[in-house]
């Protein structure tokens, strides 16, 4: 597949959405308006009990409080594992002294090319969390079962925290 053209149709502090156009050698065009984001780091910091921490916050596109791991966006020229440290601070006030990726996907790759990375996040160090001003964020640390539960009964509805939580059982 080769990329014949891309027109940016919005800019945002956060995303941008192009109208890509693209051709294959056998003639077969895709032509589709795409969310352009610079990608994810998601941090499921886990303690020296094994339980996990979770955020919960309200989100506005789900139009309810979600209970998830804690996540944010790779800023330009950072590293996947400093947006990781900075995040997992800002959200929760920890410090992990050890990081291991576990997982790494597309959330909705039909028109999202945002791609998110999960790191555990262990020997923790707890601080003072810093949110953003946009940001009302309430910490929980759950045990493993508990979180098996949840997402049995479908109180976990986001999908890197089910993600997270799949790939760590299999630890």
């Amino acid at each position: 597949m080769k990329l014949i053209s891309s027109e940016e149709l919005i800019q945002t502090p956060i995303f941008r959405v192009t109208l890509d156009y693209a051709l294959d050698p056998g003639g077969f065009e895709i032509k589709r308006a795409i969310v352009q984001h610079g990608g994810s780091a998601v941090m499921m910091p886990v303690d020296e009990k094994g339980r996990i921490l979770l955020v919960r916050q309200y989100r506005l596109p789900a139009r309810q409080y979600l209970w998830e791991l804690p996540a944010g966006r790779v800023d330009e020229g950072e590293t996947l594992l400093q947006a990781a440290r900075r995040e997992l601070l800002e959200e929760t006030g920890y410090r992990a002294k050890r990081w291991k990726k576990i997982a790494e996907f597309y959330p909705s790759p039909g028109f999202l090319a945002e791609k998110m990375t999960i790191f555990l996040a262990m020997d923790l160090t707890a601080g003072e969390a810093k949110p953003m001003e946009d940001e009302r964020i309430e910490t929980r640390w759950f045990t493993r079962r508990e979180l098996q539960d949840w997402m049995k009964t479908g109180k976990i509805k986001d999908a890197k925290t089910m993600i997270g939580l799949c790939r760590y059982r299999e630890k």
